[in-house]
């Protein structure tokens, strides 16, 4: 069944401000014999600084959680005090990432596909069934991947918070490292801010050097390419996601 025509869709052409965060992908995966039912997301797939994270999370049916959204139009008060709960009521929780010398190896579509794998992986519990924002990801485990899933999806939404929340927290620890580069204001994304100190500063070892931005803004930053792309490929990645919608 595609995932359009599945409950809490969108209607022609709603934005996603009416989406509504549902627990019907949940319970329609329920009916179908599933019992541990993980949502995967990511997080820092258009950040020109550090690792790609993301987290999966098996909710509790029994232990319900009120205001699960996506994490990205919550306060940063509201994704703790959240992240909080969902650490204390799902069933487990656990965070994955691929650094960004794996990014500049295999580009950020694919490390992106590895942090949400290693996430799983990680779980306490090994799911069933996957309830995944966008893609699908190399395991042997039945998968849907909903468009707008963190908006949609409420154990998706609950992955999207654990991550943002997890990789907000190594941002601001990162900030204390490189406070040249503002990462607890711009969260390492392509800002006039970070820009003006790649060019003063120099990038770091933990930059993306495959990202367009890092290049263009250092004249010492240098990138062979992706592993096993001949001749070496420079795409501005930022651009595979430019539909998420991703901001600081």
């Amino acid at each position: 069944m595609a995932a359009s025509a599945l409950p809490g869709s969108r209607g022609g052409g709603a934005g996603r401000t009416s989406v509504r965060c549902l627990s019907s992908f949940e319970r329609a995966a329920r009916e179908r014999g599933f019992a541990r039912i993980a949502g995967v997301d990511e997080v820092g797939r258009g950040s020109l600084f550090g690792p790609v994270f993301a987290a999966a999370v098996i909710l509790d049916p029994s232990r319900p959680i009120r205001g699960l959204c996506d994490s990205k139009i919550l306060s940063p008060e509201e994704r703790e005090r959240l992240a909080q709960q969902i650490k204390s009521r799902a069933l487990c929780w656990a965070v994955g990432a691929a650094d960004a010398f794996e990014i500049d190896q295999i580009n950020i579509y694919q490390a992106s596909r590895l942090a949400m794998r290693r996430a799983v992986e990680a779980l306490a519990v090994q799911p069933d069934y996957l309830l995944i924002d966008a893609v699908k990801i190399d395991l042997p485990i039945e998968q849907l991947p909903l468009i707008d899933g963190d908006a949609r999806c409420r154990a998706i939404a609950a992955a999207s918070i654990i991550a943002k929340v997890h990789r907000d927290a190594c941002l601001n620890r990162w900030h204390d490292v490189f406070p040249q580069y503002n990462l607890r204001s711009n969260k390492g994304y392509s800002t006039p801010d970070h820009r003006d100190a790649l060019r003063q500063y120099g990038p770091t070892f933990l930059h993306r050097f495959s990202f367009e931005p890092v290049r263009a803004n250092c004249r010492e930053a240098y990138w062979t390419g992706y592993i096993g792309s001949t001749p070496a490929i420079t795409p501005e990645q930022v651009e595979l996601f430019a539909e998420a919608g991703e901001v600081p």
